[in-house]
């Protein structure tokens, strides 16, 4: 039997190691409707993990870097992300900053530019103190190991990294950072950074205006948030994120996922399976890669695309859609469109009023009118009925007519 002064000591140790339950403030990927792997989430709710908490096995999962996320749920593909903690029975896994736990509470939903802002905090927060003489300006910092740690606060900073795994980070104006390892994840708050990559796997977020970035090695997961950005990525399946207006992107691999959320953006892609995403105004967008899956929902933008088998879709007004590749499927819902598909066998169908469409040999054009009573459709095809290749045509009474 334990003494009662026993007792209460260790009923004092029992209460003093719940308080100080460990939580992990994480970021968590979900699909188009709040669910991860069949489970339905809802903001502002808490879920307690029933058994066995493991890493990569069981438990909620979810990443304290928020570019990691991006390797499980990518930003171009309608998935949502949220700030979430982690709580109870913890496990980590080796691969990344994935943690699994046994209770979880979404937080917020939050999106792209909050997601970038973040990461960014999240690598100079890790390497907050880690530099030769970090707050001072004008600072020289170069590595050359593995799992190097180099941050910098002051303005105007020249950092080099050539090992594996390094973390970078740097608050200062006018900061110039470059890193020829793997797996570097490189973040930068001030404004007119230079920030190059040579490695694969890299992780670079900027939150500053006017900033320069670009990335040779494959898998590269680039963010920025500030205006003004100039991202330019040369290697395989890479995820570039920019929520500022005035952005320029430029993607040469393959397999490119691209997003702008900002107004004025300029993106180009040239590989093969691109996937481009632009919900800002006066979007300019191009690429020349076969299987190219275009989106923009702001107003005003304009499409351009030569590769075969392009799948493109603008809900804007008065987009302006150009393509030249065969197979073609192009369509758009805002009014006032213009597009040109003279490739074979391209299909065009528009929802919105006033389209205008032109089309190559084989082509099918669908474009909306109103009868008096309802919407109705009127429907064409290229080589039939009168309806001539590389013509632009309009709706009108029931029939495509030359525009």
């Amino acid at each position: 039997m334990i003494p009662e002064h026993k007792k209460g000591r260790a009923m004092q140790r029992k209460t003093k190691t719940a308080k100080e339950e460990q939580t992990v403030v994480a970021w968590k990927g979900f699909d188009k409707n709040f669910q991860c792997r069949g489970h339905q989430f809802e903001v502002g709710k808490t879920y307690e993990h029933t058994g066995r908490v493991e890493a990569c096995r069981s438990g909620f999962h979810a990443c304290e870097s928020p570019m990691d996320v991006w390797g499980h749920y990518s930003f171009g593909e309608d998935n949502r992300f949220a700030k979430v903690t982690l709580g109870g029975e913890l496990s980590r896994c080796g691969d990344d900053t994935k943690i699994a736990g046994g209770r979880i509470t979404i937080e917020a939903e939050v999106r792209l530019p909050d997601m970038i802002r973040a990461a960014v905090d999240w690598v100079i927060a890790a390497t907050r103190g880690k530099g030769d003489n970090p707050s001072r300006d004008s600072a020289r910092i170069g590595s050359s190991g593995n799992s190097a740690q180099i941050g910098s606060s002051g303005n105007s900073a020249r950092i080099g990294s050539s090992g594996d795994s390094a973390q970078i980070g740097s608050s200062g104006n006018s900061a110039q950072i470059g890193s020829s390892g793997n797996s570097a994840r490189i973040g930068s708050s001030g404004d007119s950074a230079r920030i190059g990559s040579s490695g694969n796997f890299a992780q670079i977020g900027s939150s500053g205006y006017s900033a320069r970035i670009g990335s040779s090695g494959n898998f590269a997961r680039i963010g920025s948030s500030g205006n003004s950005a100039r991202i330019g990525s040369s290697g395989d399946s890479a995820q570039i994120g920019s929520s500022g207006d005035s952005a320029r992107i430029g993607s040469s691999g393959n397999s490119a996922q691209i997003g702008s959320s900002g107004n004025f953006a300029q993106i180009g892609s040239s590989g093969y399976s691109a996937r481009i995403g632009s919900s800002g105004y006066s979007a300019r967008i191009g690429s020349s890669g076969n299987s190219a899956q275009i989106g923009s929902s702001g107003d005003s933008a304009r499409i351009g695309s030569s590769g075969d088998s392009a799948r493109i879709g603008s809900s804007g007004y008065s987009a302006r859609i150009g393509s030249s590749g065969n197979f073609a499927r192009i369509g758009s819902s805002g009014n006032s469109a213009r597009i040109e598909a003279s490739g074979k066998d391209a299909v065009v169908s528009c929802a919105g009023n006033n389209a205008c469409v032109k089309a190559g040999e084989g082509g099918a054009i669908c474009i909306p009118y109103h009868d008096g009573k309802r919407v109705r459709f009127a429907v064409g095809y290229v080589g039939e009925d009168g309806i001539k290749p590389d013509t632009w045509y309009r709706a009108e009474a029931g029939r495509l007519v030359p525009a």
